[in-house]
């Protein structure tokens, strides 16, 4: 009984902390980005968006890294985090959210946000409200029928965003913080290097987490977390990400080098 006890600890010690681990798939050229803040996988269209901030232009490329079109959408501003509703696509920009129409490919209008110093990354929940990131300001905003209200407070370096159920993850400068819908502030975990990016979830209550210096980290919910990868020597920068759950793939947004990254999850 004794040795059963013991074999069962061991098995669930090791499950726990079972080492994972990237294979680079693809990289797109250097030549079609500048300076690429975020990545938007979109399962609908089977493409990514890429906001290319440099450019204050949308990409569209395949699962493959191959361009779609390198001006799918233009005349935006310093574009970064974005998100899908309903047939729209948000993107940050500076101090205001561009909505646009993905069907027409067209900018449809901006929302402002007043007080706003660097919206950043964005989701948007079952209902079409609107979360966004105020990297220097500290700040969440809430935007609900086109009206922004400060959500959160206090949030130094916000960044990454990422709604499971009712629960939002945000990502500060060195920490990833819970909120709740009621906004109760739990710390999942903190003394990352600082500069967190990007936020998916690649199983239940497991994370995939960049820094934008060049690193990507694997989170559990205990706090438990294992450096991926880190780039940082090679001058290869890891910024917004997203995720493709069914090839467990997740993209990377490498503004630093003007390339999206596929990896695989293992």
């Amino acid at each position: 009984m004794k040795s059963t006890l013991i074999a069962a600890s061991f098995f669930i010690s090791a499950t726990s902390f079972a080492q994972h681990s990237l294979m680079k798939v693809w990289e797109t050229d250097s030549t079609t980005l500048r300076n690429p803040e975020s990545v938007l996988y979109d399962s609908k269209s089977n493409s990514l968006y890429v906001s290319n901030m440099g450019a204050g232009t949308i990409v569209r490329f395949g699962l493959d890294g191959k361009v779609i079109k390198t001006d799918w959408v233009t005349g935006l501003t310093s574009n970064k985090g974005a998100a899908l509703f309903k047939g729209l696509l948000y993107t940050a920009e500076t101090s205001a959210v561009a909505v646009i129409d993905v069907d027409k490919a067209s900018l449809v209008k901006r929302i402002p946000v007043e007080g706003a110093q660097m919206l950043n990354d964005m989701v948007v929940d079952s209902k079409g409200i609107i979360y966004v990131t105020d990297t220097r300001g500290a700040k969440v905003y809430r935007i609900e029928g086109d009206k922004p209200t400060v959500y959160l407070e206090n949030m130094p370096g916000a960044n990454g965003l990422l709604l499971v159920n009712t629960d939002l993850y945000v990502l500060t400068s060195t920490s990833v913080e819970k909120v709740s819908n009621t906004k109760q502030v739990t710390k999942i975990a903190d003394g990352f290097e600082s500069g967190l990016d990007g936020i998916v979830m690649v199983a239940e209550n497991e994370f995939v987490i960049s820094n934008y210096k060049g690193m990507l980290y694997y989170l559990t919910a205990d706090g438990t977390k294992q450096v991926l990868s880190d780039t940082r020597s090679k001058g290869i920068s890891d910024n917004d990400i997203s995720y493709d759950s069914k090839t467990k793939t997740v993209y990377v947004a490498a503004f630093s080098k003007n390339r999206v990254i596929a990896y695989k999850v293992k």
